[in-house]
């Protein structure tokens, strides 16, 4: 069995682990962040402790124990956290790469616990890369490539995002950003940024827009660029 320091060490290890994933979540003002990815980490890493130490007062002859039965519990047991963290706003879902997150501490604590230190370590770098490294990389090169700008020009109050919406239908596109200005007395300026969008989709939403009562004129790209 490893001494009692080194069970302290483990913990302490734990929430420094899980603190690197919890503060990147944290950036991003996720509710799921640096105390609940440390707590996560640390409570899994006490499970797994007391999985392999907390029954060795029990075990004679004829008394067989297996100890990866709790682990198997957390990594299951963590769903019910990582599914508060997820949201739904319409057709929009937000937060399944932080329950990813908040389920892969768990198994960080749990190596951890199991005295894995370099397995660990080493799957905390790889998180915070994949959390923090390759989100640029995913903008720049795929999500890029799947949006489109297109500025509308309305008569007053012609067009809202509820209306917009309607017009799109469901699971046509996402609307990443609705921006409204007055242009002048009795003319809106609406600048919209669709997401998950093809070139042909694309294309029928600007004819949809262009057939709904108030609006002026429906352009590709920002307006001001000409």
């Amino acid at each position: 069995m490893a001494s009692e320091w080194e069970l302290v060490g483990r913990l302490v290890i734990s929430a420094a682990l899980g603190s690197v994933i919890g503060i990147e979540r944290e950036r991003l003002s996720w509710a799921a962040g640096l105390r609940t990815h440390m707590l996560v980490c640390v409570g899994s890493t006490l499970i797994m402790i007391v999985s392999a130490y907390g029954f060795s007062e029990v075990l004679r002859e004829g008394v067989v124990l297996d100890p990866s039965r709790m682990a198997a519990q957390v990594v299951s047991g963590i769903g019910f956290l990582g599914a508060g963290a997820i949201l739904a706003r319409g057709e929009v879902i937000r937060g399944l790469t932080t329950a990813a997150s908040v389920w892969a501490v768990a198994g960080v604590g749990l190596a951890v616990g199991g005295g894995l230190y370099t397995a660990a370590i080493a799957a905390t770098v790889v998180m915070l890369i994949i959390l923090a490294g390759i989100k640029p990389l995913e903008k720049r090169f795929i999500g890029n490539r799947q949006r489109r700008e297109l500025t509308v020009y309305t008569n007053r109050n012609a067009l809202s995002l509820a209306t917009l919406h309607e017009e799109l239908g469901s699971g046509t596109a996402r609307v990443k950003q609705f921006v409204m200005q007055q242009k002048d007395d009795d003319v809106d300026e609406i600048g919209i940024t669709l997401s998950r969008v093809t070139p042909v989709q694309f294309e029928a939403i600007c004819k949809r827009l262009r057939a709904v009562p108030g609006v002026h004129e429906v352009r590709e790209g920002d307006g001001d660029a000409g």
